[in-house]
């Protein structure tokens, strides 16, 4: 069984989170620029490496970013909220 370390509570199970994209600069032309979003929205480069990424736990009712390795599926670190400037996603 693979665990997730909730910073919360600790080490839980993968089904109680939902994975919530890749943390990503909203585009600079964001005002009108309907190209710019186009991109940002459905263009991902999907290069193996060291991604951060929202996941949210679902018993907590929390948020947070993992820094996880693509490559070898591997959860690198919780990224402390304070080293995170975007905002936090919907479901």
């Amino acid at each position: 069984m693979k665990l997730i370390e909730c910073p919360v509570i600790g080490a839980r199970p993968l089904s109680e989170f939902v994975y919530g994209g890749e943390v990503r600069r909203p585009p600079l032309d964001a005002d009108g620029n309907s190209s710019a979003w186009t991109d940002h929205v459905f263009n991902r480069s999907g290069a193996p490496g060291v991604l951060r990424e929202w996941w949210y736990h679902r018993p907590s009712g929390r948020w947070f970013v993992l820094e996880r390795d693509t490559l070898r599926n591997a959860v690198q670190r919780v990224v402390p909220i304070g080293e995170v400037v975007h905002a936090v996603p919907t479901l």
